[in-house]
């Protein structure tokens, strides 16, 4: 049972405004083989919510209209969606950039079920490396520390060796290797109440570490700032640190990356298909707001928009968009600066 987190309320976040839609962030389902402490979407084995066919051929109908550049497949674990392999197929032959936001252990899983349309399909993991490699996608893979006990207390045990052999794998299609043109992100998250440390000074000890320890290679690391919504978001209201991580969040304010914030150039869809400035608001429930017939500013679906141009329209923020903005900021892309 999760804590009861505090009722939203109005903000002194800074207002900010849209520029050109570069990044179509979609979330297909809150379906996870994981359970994570730090997840912003309380994914997990027993979410039913799951991305359909429809919706996924409206997300390829607005990459094409809106000429998108690049797409972001989000979950839960996006590659457990049964229409997984025929998005990011669609995708590619229009031209666009592909990146999976994988758990890595999803690669090395034996075998999952996944229940579409009523009924019951039986999905196997055998080639799925192969495949992301063949489609030339880019994976950006979590793995918290690159230490096991850290790993397996952040993520559950056994996950750290699960996490490796995935990367080894990754690494024998060429993921992580210098010119093969396949790029291997990795994303370190807090384990608690805290920022990230630097960017740059991590992603080297990162490096060597893991080609040390394990032989492991990648491109570049991601740091991310937990969000304090969700199940972080309970944890820390459990434990009494909701209000002291907030005023961390706040006093580390940085008006230097606000330019860089991800909802700027993004937008995020649910898995019905409806619109979001970006994924945190999705998971709060606060829709894209537009502009229309009679003030109505009811949610928007990604169909609605197809012929809008939302360039310039207000971005919705509340207090946790100070996550982004502390520090040295944090995004879909990691540190701001």
């Amino acid at each position: 049972m999760h804590a009861t987190l505090p009722l939203l309320k109005e903000s002194d976040f800074p207002a900010i405004y849209r520029g050109e839609v570069e990044t179509l962030q979609v979330n297909l389902g809150y379906l996870c083989n994981q359970t994570c402490q730090h997840c912003h979407v309380d994914a997990g084995p027993r979410r039913k919510e799951i991305m359909d066919e429809k919706t996924i051929h409206t997300v390829l109908d607005y990459l094409q209209a809106k000429k998108v550049k690049t797409l972001d497949l989000t979950g839960g674990a996006p590659e457990m969606n049964p229409h997984f392999r025929y998005l990011v197929r669609e995708a590619r032959k229009l031209g666009v950039r592909v990146i999976d936001r994988c758990n890595l252990t999803i690669l090395v899983e034996e075998g999952y079920k996944v229940n579409s349309g009523g009924r019951e399909r039986a999905l196997g993991h055998e080639d799925l490396a192969e495949f992301l490699a063949e489609q030339g996608v880019e994976v950006v893979a979590s793995l918290p520390c690159y230490l096991s006990n850290n790993v397996d207390a952040q993520r559950g045990i056994g996950v750290f060796d699960a996490s490796i052999n995935a990367l080894k794998k990754l690494n024998v299609m060429g993921y992580g290797k210098d010119g093969s043109g396949l790029q291997l992100t990795l994303v370190y998250n807090p384990q608690g109440p805290n920022l990230p440390p630097s960017q740059q000074e991590l992603e080297a000890t990162y490096k060597r570490e893991l080609r040390l320890r394990f032989g492991v290679t990648f491109n570049q690391l991601f740091t991310i700032t937990n969000m304090p919504i969700k199940r972080f978001g309970s944890m820390l209201v459990s434990k009494g640190q909701f209000a002291s991580y907030m005023q961390l969040l706040k006093e580390a304010y940085s008006e230097d990356n606000l330019d860089g914030v991800m909802c700027r150039s993004l937008i995020s869809v649910d898995w019905q298909g409806y619109v979001y400035d970006c994924d945190f608001n999705q998971m709060l429930g606060l829709p894209l707001v537009t502009e229309s017939e009679g003030g109505d500013k009811k949610r928007q679906h990604l169909s609605a928009l197809m012929q809008r141009d939302i360039e310039g329209e207000q971005i919705v923020v509340m207090d946790h968009c100070y996550g982004c903005t502390a520090g040295q900021g944090s995004s879909c892309g990691g540190a701001l600066e």
